[in-house]
């Protein structure tokens, strides 16, 4: 049974994908800072899929925690057969005069450089055994620009450009190097982090149906069961009703279930 190793898998898109790919029967390692919400997954894993889960709790902004995490990692773990990059967040909403620099800082380090570091350690493995899976999490915001997106936009076109290169850097050596790139999606901490906990401005999702972190999660594990001579190599995935990165119909919340009234 192959061994995949997600990143940023206590919350959102990383705790749906663990949840599916648990229940698929998959050996997990689950990546994250929050070694409580990390422990707290692993029991309900499991306890709802008796799954075989082994726990590193690292800050993928930091090279040699990466490093050590990953030499770490026990002789039955040791082979990682599909790394998932999905750690990654948004900071503010600024006009580009205006941005801070923490932020951009902090948007640089997780989304570029921590999917970069992670690529890195892992692929070398992978070129011994000549075979395994990269997936990153971009973004639509990697695809197309939107005002005050500026720094988040560029963290996820150079997502974009590290997936394409890294394909072509491991293509010979049989590793399916694939993106997916959703629009909104709620069940996250995107909006949450992104205000810095303000909650009044984080909800956003009040008045259109964007999708659920378990749309994504269900779509990397189609993507990890191809066959191992097919590469999806990329995807962009909306809601119903997101056009674009800035074309949304927020005309209601028209595919929650209908709630009947007696």
């Amino acid at each position: 049974m192959k061994n995949i190793l997600i990143t940023g898998a206590t919350s959102g898109i990383g705790y749906a994908t663990s949840r599916i790919l648990a229940q698929a029967g998959y050996n997990l390692i689950l990546c994250g800072r929050r070694l409580e919400r990390l422990n707290e997954l692993k029991e309900v894993l499991k306890k709802d899929f008796n799954s075989q889960i082994y726990l590193l709790n690292f800050d993928v902004r930091n090279f040699n925690e990466c490093q050590t995490s990953v030499d770490s990692l026990p002789a039955e773990f040791k082979n990682i057969d599909v790394l998932i990059n999905n750690a990654g967040l948004a900071l503010g909403l600024d006009s580009i005069e205006s941005g801070n620099i923490d932020h951009w800082n902090t948007m640089w380090d997780t989304n570029v450089k921590g999917l970069s570091y992670m690529t890195r350690i892992v692929s070398s493995g992978m070129i011994e055994r000549q075979q395994g899976q990269i997936i990153n999490i971009g973004s639509i915001a990697g695809k197309e620009t939107y005002p005050k997106g500026n720094m988040y936009c560029a963290s996820k076109f150079a997502v974009d450009a590290i997936t394409k290169s890294t394909r072509q850097d491991l293509y010979s050596h049989n590793i399916r190097v694939s993106q997916i790139c959703p629009g909104h999606v709620e069940d996250t901490e995107f909006a949450l982090n992104r205000f810095e906990g303000n909650k009044d401005k984080a909800r956003i999702y009040n008045d259109f149906n964007p999708l659920k972190a378990s749309d994504i999660g269900e779509i990397i594990l189609f993507v990890i069961s191809t066959p191992a001579h097919v590469t999806i190599q990329d995807l962009i995935v909306t809601g119903t009703q997101q056009a674009s990165a800035v074309q949304i119909n927020r005309n209601g919340r028209t595919f929650d279930p209908a709630i009947e009234t007696f």
